[in-house]
């Protein structure tokens, strides 16, 4: 074509000071414009200067030209992907070990002990996490399930389902017998029920907090919970009504596929309702801190004058001021923004709360005269949306004492994360300026603070079982370690970092995945440690794939899953369940339905069990997982530490002996004591003759002899 001729020899008018004769003013019709002579035009490149060709065609070229540019932008990507994947060492992706097949949509999981529990249609499943056999299945609901909660007591269970209609059950589960403990928060008028939005249980199972919902308000709820009175109840049943009633009983449901090495379980569960368990005890009620308003006190002396302690001064709460000083402020606020505010206020969403419970420390001592089993949470600590303070509140106390807190953590930002290992030692809440503070709950001190980089801001704060790496593979150290922590932190745009901290060190910060720009596809969408696994984190990407990541390294070792495609219409939203205690997970198969398949009956749904022990390349890690104190030894003194480091680890070694022998603790501390008495005498001597001598001298105007 000619107009694609032009895109080669493009021709363009020389600078009027070039041209030659005298300048004409064009007619007003292009037809009547002169036809320029061949000497005028040069060739030049066509990028630099408009092209000549006439209309349509020149709006034609421009098309093809910009086709032409995209085209080969998507060219070079491909390209540059296509050698980026070459390049890069392909993953070995493991199919799962067994399958359990649902006829119903399962909506969440929960693990404990060697049982797994399945939330669904009407009620939960029991399932044994070994052999995937049904062994329970609890459907007396007209809803679905949504949440459950499992957590292990030691020989017993406690489970939390929460339904559709924000109702949440407590159960009670021993040997072959399940018990209904107690509805929280079903209420006989339907116009004041109250829905639960969260819940926790302590360490141990002695509390349980319940965050409620209802009329425009919010609230928490804590209960305490009876559990030696359960385990004698449940031992020595005792039936409350219609003792003649045979209680039904539910033989295994194989609905999971059958295998040769799967595990026999002889264990008939049974749904025991006409045992009535004690309720729960409840504690106090918490509600969410107030805002500031004005007072009506005229000074500060009559201020002082009627307070009724110093709780909370210099904390950031029990302010003190005057309304006049309120009203001052809001018109200064309006008048700066009033452009801003004419327009349509958004109704402020409701609060909600983050709250844990924490064990006794250096910083939370159970009370004089209360007695508890070791191990039994003494503080509850909350932090509310849109709030800079994380409170601290006493579980030793009765529902007539005042729920006020005994201690105030104030923060420079906003807390929007917040996260408590799973040993209750260590803590970290995150702001909204991207700053996180790590506490040390055992010793009583903060770790540090560590600033994400800029734009990053917290999603979610996941820890990690402290690892080290010895021989280039990581390990576990087996005797405790103290004022050591890690933990990986999910940002809002997808990142991913891993934080460090130690007693003796800034805690420090380091970038594990970017932030996905051109493949958003990759985006990380959830984060699970692996506590059988040292150091490694499952990563589930929004395109459903789920792979496992070594942070030492950091390197992606392999990856899991179902058998088939997977394909993903709409962003993946996983669920998944990962078990503390054995090296495996469980995956929800969420594939795409066919259009042509409507009915739910004939749509079959699978919860995949994978093991990370039947994988070879992690079955080395699993089996040699913990470190000998021999070895441990060896890395603490290593001849090109630093005497400062070395003093460190001998100080630490002495102090953990000294744990171990009170007596000999108190013999080193009255020795200390005796050494210090004598030095101090032994300085009371010398400033004693140093007196006397200048004394001598000044009297006789000369030093006597021998001084």
């Amino acid at each position: 074509m000619s107009f694609l001729r032009g895109r080669q020899t493009q021709k363009i008018r020389l600078p009027i000071g070039t041209r030659k004769g005298p300048l004409e003013v064009p007619l007003p019709t292009e037809k009547d414009w002169p036809k320029d002579d061949e000497e005028d035009h040069v060739l030049v490149d066509p990028d630099e200067e408009l092209d000549s060709l006439p209309q349509p065609y020149r709006m034609i070229n421009k098309l093809l030209d910009l086709l032409f540019d995209q085209a080969w932008e998507i060219i070079e990507e491909r390209n540059v992907l296509r050698e980026a994947e070459s390049s890069q060492i392909q993953l070995t992706v493991y199919p799962p070990l067994r399958e359990i097949q649902l006829n119903k949509m399962p909506n969440c999981m929960a693990v404990s002990q060697d049982y797994v529990f399945i939330g669904g249609a009407k009620g939960f499943s029991i399932y044994n996490l070994y052999n995937a056999e049904r062994i329970y299945a609890w459907e007396k609901l007209k809803v679905d399930v949504t949440s459950i909660w499992a957590t292990d007591l030691g020989n017993e269970i406690l489970i939390a389902p929460l339904d559709e209609m924000g109702i949440i059950r407590l159960f009670y589960f021993y040997k072959d017998g399940l018990y209904l403990v107690k509805v929280i928060n079903e209420g006989d008028d339907t116009s004041k029920q109250t829905t639960c939005i969260k819940m926790e249980i302590s360490q141990g199972g002695d509390f349980a907090a319940f965050l409620l919902q209802g009329a425009g308000d919010v609230w928490l709820d804590v209960y305490k919970l009876p559990k030696e009175t359960w385990l004698k109840e449940v031992e020595h049943p005792q039936l409350t009504s219609n003792p003649k009633k045979k209680v039904r009983q539910l033989q295994p449901n194989t609905l999971g596929p059958t295998s040769a090495d799967h595990l026999e379980m002889d264990i008939n569960v049974c749904f025991k309702g006409d045992i009535k368990l004690t309720l729960p005890v409840y504690t106090m009620k918490i509600k969410p801190p107030k805002p500031v308003t004005g007072t009506t006190f005229k000074s500060p002396l009559e201020v002082f004058a009627k307070i009724e302690d110093c709780y909370g001064l210099g904390s950031g709460q029990n302010h003190f001021i005057k309304d006049s000083q309120w009203e001052r402020q809001a018109e200064i606020f309006n008048a700066s923004y009033r452009k801003c505010l004419d327009g349509e206020w958004e109704e402020e969403p409701l609060s909600t709360a983050t709250f844990y419970f924490l064990l006794p420390s250096c910083l939370f001592a159970m009370p004089t005269g209360v007695k508890g089993p070791s191990g039994m949470a003494c503080v509850l600590g909350v932090h509310w949306s849109r709030s800079h303070n994380f409170f601290l509140y006493s579980l030793n106390r009765t529902l007539k004492d005042k729920a006020d807190p005994e201690g105030v953590w104030p923060c420079a930002a906003p807390i929007v994360a917040s996260q408590l290992s799973c040993s209750s030692s260590y803590l970290v809440l995150a702001c909204e300026d991207g700053v996180l503070t790590l506490w040390d709950l055992a010793k009583g001190f903060p770790l540090g603070v560590a600033a994400l980089p800029q734009g990053c801001f917290c999603q979610s704060i996941h820890f990690l079982k402290y690892f080290l790496v010895h021989k280039g593979q990581n390990m576990y150290p087996e005797g405790p370690v103290k004022s050591q922590m890690k933990c990986v932190v999910l940002c809002t745009d997808a990142s991913l970092h891993l934080v460090e901290a130690s007693g003796t060190q800034g805690p420090t910060s380091s970038v594990l995945v970017e932030r996905p720009v051109k493949h958003l596809e990759k985006t990380i969408c959830a984060v699970a440690p692996v506590p059988a696994l040292p150091g490694m984190v499952l990563i589930f990407s929004k395109n459903g794939s789920v792979c496992l990541m070594d942070v030492a390294k950091p390197e992606t070792i392999c990856a899991f899953a179902p058998p088939g495609a997977f394909p993903l219409e709409a962003p993946w939203e996983p669920v998944f369940v990962v078990s503390r205690h054995h090296p495996c997970f469980l995956l929800r198969g969420d594939y795409s339905q066919d259009t042509e398949s409507t009915d739910d009956a004939e749509i079959q749904y699978s919860v995949f069990y994978f093991n990370f022990e039947a994988c070879p390349c992690l079955e080395n890690i699993s089996k040699n997982c913990t470190i000998p104190q021999r070895d441990l030894d060896d890395m603490a003194f290593p001849q090109a530490l630093p005497l400062e480091k070395r003093c460190e680890r001998f100080l630490q070694n002495s102090y953990r002996k000294l744990e171990k022998n009170p007596e000999k603790e108190q013999e080193h501390w009255t020795r200390l004591q005796r050494y210090s008495f004598l030095l101090q005498k032994e300085n009371f001597n010398k400033e004693a003759a140093t007196t006397l001598g200048s004394e001598k001298v000044s009297a006789t105007g000369q030093p006597l002899p021998g001084h």
